[in-house]
């Protein structure tokens, strides 16, 4: 603007004072090597004034072509940003109609200029893991990497995601291990690591978890606390399998005070010990949970023990009878204690109460090994008749049970 305003300055003088100047124009001589230039000085200014107005249309023409270019660019990235924007609300329609290859294909055109083109990368690589195609899944997940930048949280966990879904447990565990590094309490990042740490046996890990899972109610307590049951439980395998009976015991000793009271997990160490031929050690296990805690869970336990003490064993059964009163369960298991120790009359007694409150078919069973143990052929023959037409009845029911539900369709 300035230099327009110059330019007509500068004409408007000449119109003024060209007259005036008109004999009076100077000499001007310029001299090169090659070429001699003479002229007035007011042909001169008038070269200047010329050589000027040329830049100026120069320099128009340059920001009109400029513009014109922008404008186009800005036009045709208009129109990618709303196909975009169309493609990207379609491939959501079809992501819950369950359609994969049309959603990868719809959220990975034109990408590049949807709102979140991140986004849309991380979801058409998930749908090229649905559909099987690991070569699109990894292409995806580079371009999401190259567009996330310093963000790349987002990424990581969908990599984690798909590698679970294609069971690469092992290599989703490192990259688990990686994000817990950097967010030890995203929800995401907690639940893909339970998922990781239960399916490569990681139970240590998955304890070390569960704090930061309960700060953030990711699960209820009753879940966390099966959870941690699941994890103690593994543990106990795996001490087991590596140093044998030993190994487990002395990993037990160094547990808390919380854990070792904990009759689920008594339960567990004592089939552990049966297995492994320690009837004692678990004798000890049980009628110490039993005697903390009245759990229907070990006393199942006791008839399994071979070679442990029957009498300390039935004090505490005798104990828990006058506490909770003579239930099936305990009269069942003093019979079975007896029977093993040749006490007949007293597993008779046990086993007829036991019946008496409830039939059962394994004693039923016990209770004619026990008669005829006593020369009692008659009675026992008669006790596995009942016991006959008892399981007979109830395969009866089981079969009259469709025809009923027939009946009523």
């Amino acid at each position: 603007m300035f230099k327009i305003l110059l330019l007509f300055v500068v004409l408007i003088a000449g119109i003024i004072f060209g007259p005036v100047l008109a004999g009076h124009q100077g000499y001007v001589f310029i001299q090169t090597d090659n070429w001699d230039i003479e002229t007035s000085v007011t042909s001169l200014v008038i070269m200047f004034v010329l050589l000027q107005l040329i830049l100026l249309l120069l320099g128009w023409c340059y920001r009109r072509f400029i513009g014109t270019g922008s404008k186009a660019y800005s036009w045709f990235s208009l129109r990618k940003r709303s196909r975009a924007r169309k493609q990207t609300r379609l491939a959501l329609m079809k992501l819950a109609e369950g359609d994969f290859k049309q959603v990868e294909k719809l959220m990975s055109r034109n990408a590049d200029y949807a709102e979140q083109p991140v986004v849309n990368y991380l979801l058409a690589a998930e749908a090229a893991q649905q559909r099987g195609d690991e070569f699109r899944v990894q292409q995806h997940l580079e371009r999401a990497s190259e567009l996330a930048d310093t963000n790349q949280l987002p990424v990581d966990i969908t990599r984690v995601r798909i590698l679970l879904a294609q069971n690469e447990n092992h290599a989703a565990r490192t990259g688990v291990d990686e994000l817990l590094n950097q967010v030890p309490r995203h929800p995401e990042v907690l639940r893909l690591a339970e998922t990781a740490y239960i399916r490569t046996e990681a139970w240590q890990a998955l304890l070390d978890i569960i704090p930061s899972m309960q700060k953030i109610a990711l699960h209820t307590d009753d879940e966390l606390e099966q959870l941690r049951q699941q994890a103690y439980i593994g543990l106990m395998g795996q001490k087991m399998s590596e140093n044998g009976c030993d190994g487990l015991k002395n990993w037990w000793k160094t547990q808390p005070r919380k854990i070792q009271h904990d009759n689920g997990l008594r339960f567990v160490l004592a089939e552990h010990l049966i297995e492994c031929n320690d009837p004692q050690t678990a004798q000890t296990i049980i009628l110490d949970g039993i005697k903390r805690h009245y759990d229907e869970r070990l006393i199942l336990l006791l008839p399994r023990l071979k070679n442990s003490d029957p009498d300390s064993i039935l004090k505490v059964l005798n104990s828990l009878i006058k506490q909770h009163g003579p239930t099936p369960l305990l009269n069942s298991t003093v019979g079975q204690i007896a029977m093993q120790q040749g006490q007949w009359a007293q597993a008779e007694t046990a086993f007829r109460n036991a019946l008496k409150q409830r039939p059962d078919v394994h004693d039923f069973a016990w209770l004619a090994d026990v008669l005829d143990k006593q020369n009692k052929s008659v009675e026992s023959a008669k006790v596995r008749k009942d016991a006959l037409l008892m399981t007979l009845k109830k395969d009866s029911v089981i079969f009259d049970e469709p025809k009923t539900n027939k009946a009523l369709q």
